[in-house]
Parts: structure tokens; C-alpha cells; sequence
């Protein structure tokens, strides 16, 4: 059994971005702002927040905008400075991500498992976390992740976060087939990936794009049949499940599926609500708009 906690993170942000054409032609789905920040800036922030101080990105040939991002912009900051833009430059700094964020490229774009797999030296024995860059999750007092962390320590089993959704949602993800169920915690006994209709659905309980997982994944990826010549990472997990054992785990939170473009638009409308210097006319907006 494993004793180590969670300090590594593992973010696949190698897709096309098919359902935003034609922006991710150029500019790749992860950037797109919420609000003012990109997509993927939120999810490296929750990844911090929960502890982790090493993150892997993985990305494809045309996604070098997003290393740049997280790198210092020495002319900019030097303008903003020159020009005593001091909030601004605080805007900008990314002083506050204190972790390593290393990147590596993913040549063939064989789904989430074959992503995950490139991750197996930079994990180095440990459990890590995976965040699918889709899904960004708000809580004001935990992060997702962290939640998540506490439950692998509870349990040293890899996990699942999941929530309850309806079954147009539950069609789009890997929904678990329950076990024992205490609290927030449900036993895994499989995993049915993007269920066809709601017969084949075995609960509600959907996996919401962020794991733990322990070292063993990367033998049940190895061993995980392709399915339209992609290899899904709930898929190895379903193997893991019934080989070692797994938990899903019921988190607390606001999740949004920014793959998805009316996901995407309820985020920025969430968020700018939150936001101090756009709550007002936003809301001022959307009262005229509802009368």
C-alpha cells in the first residue's frame, strides 16, 4: 500500500478543440478566457492551492502559447512598470503558482489514457493527480483537488471525482458502477465509459475530470483495449478498480464543462458574476434581458 501523499499534477491539454472551430484553429481551447484569465490558468491554480508542487502539462505542436503564458514576459512587465501599471503587473505575475510546471509534447492524439501514459517518468513511482483541462471546478473554501487528496490519504486508493448529472451529461463520461457506499464515498466495481442510452447507465454518478491515481495505472493502461483507436483513462481505471480497488468520491463544488460552448458561456457568466468589477453591470444586464 502506498504511503506517499499527492504533490504531482498531470494536466493533458493536447486536443483540438473541435467543438470551438474555427478560434482553436489558431488559438488552442484552453486559452479561451473565463472572464479574464485562460481556461487552464484556473485549473494550474487549483492544482496549487491543493498542495501540488510539480505539474506536467501535456501538449501538441501547436499549443506553445500556453507554455509562454505561465512564463515570465520580461518586455511587458518592464512596460508596466516603466508606466507604474502596478496592478496590472500584478495581474500578469505568476509569482503565485509555486510549483514546476514541466511540459511535454504529445506526438499522436490517441485519447486521455494514451496522454496519461507519457506521465510514467515524471510520476517516478508516485500517486499523482490528473485534471482534464475541460473541466474547470469552483469552490470558494476547498479545491476540488484537495478534496480528493484527502480521500486518497484516507483510503490510499486511486479516486475519482464524481458528481450526480443527468443523462444527456452522463453520456459524455464515465459513469460508475457503485459498490459500498459511506458518505461521500462510493466503492468502485466498474466504470462504463459514455454510456449509449440510460439502460446502460449502472448510477448517476459521473466522473468529472480529476483523479488520483496510483502507479499501477500504467501497467492497466498498457493492458486497456482501444476503443476507436483511443485509449480512455476511465477505461484503465475500471481495470485498476477490479484489480486493486478504487473509490469515487462525491465532491463539493461548481463544475463547468468548457469543452462544451454553452458550458463555456455559463462559466463567464458565474464567474463574472464573482468578479468585483463585473458583478454590477452584469447583473444590471441580465435583469433588463429577463423581463
Amino acid at each position: 500500500m502506498n504511503n506517499l501523499t499527492v504533490k504531482k499534477a498531470v494536466i493533458p491539454a493536447a486536443g483540438f478543440g473541435t467543438r470551438f472551430l474555427p478560434v482553436t484553429k489558431s488559438v488552442p481551447k484552453e486559452m479561451l478566457p473565463i472572464v479574464d484569465k485562460p481556461a487552464i490558468q484556473y485549473i494550474v491554480e487549483e492544482a496549487v492551492e491543493s498542495g501540488i508542487k510539480e505539474i506536467l502539462i501535456i501538449l501538441s505542436r501547436s499549443k506553445k502559447c500556453i507554455e509562454d503564458h505561465f512564463d515570465t514576459s520580461c518586455e511587458l512587465e518592464y512596460f508596466l512598470k516603466k508606466h507604474n501599471k502596478i496592478e496590472e503587473l500584478k495581474v500578469i505575475s505568476m509569482a503565485h503558482i509555486e510549483a514546476e510546471i514541466t511540459y511535454l509534447r504529445q506526438k499522436e492524439m490517441r485519447g486521455s489514457g494514451a496522454a496519461i501514459g507519457l506521465a510514467k517518468n515524471f510520476s517516478n513511482g508516485e500517486p499523482f493527480a490528473v485534471l482534464f483541462g475541460d473541466d474547470v471546478i469552483f469552490n470558494r473554501t476547498k479545491p476540488c483537488l484537495k478534496q480528493l487528496i484527502e480521500a486518497y490519504e484516507n483510503t490510499r486508493l486511486s479516486i475519482i471525482g464524481v458528481q450526480p448529472v443527468d443523462d444527456e451529461t452522463a453520456m459524455k463520461c464515465g459513469v460508475i458502477k457503485k459498490g459500498a457506499v459511506k458518505g461521500r464515498y462510493t466503492e468502485i466495481k466498474g466504470i462504463v465509459e459514455k454510456p449509449k442510452d440510460k439502460l446502460s447507465m449502472p448510477s448517476n454518478l459521473a466522473s468529472l475530470g480529476r483523479f488520483i491515481v496510483t502507479p499501477d495505472i500504467f501497467d492497466a493502461l498498457e493492458r486497456t483495449p482501444l476503443r476507436n483507436n483511443e485509449v480512455f483513462l476511465t477505461d484503465a481505471l475500471d481495470i485498476v478498480a477490479k484489480e486493486a480497488g478504487a473509490y469515487a468520491y462525491e465532491f463539493e463544488g461548481d463544475r463547468y464543462d468548457i469543452g462544451d460552448k454553452t458550458g463555456f458561456i455559463i462559466a463567464n457568466i458565474e464567474y463574472g458574476l464573482r468578479d468585483k468589477s463585473t458583478r454590477e453591470k452584469l447583473e444590471q444586464y441580465l435583469k433588463r434581458y429577463n423581463k
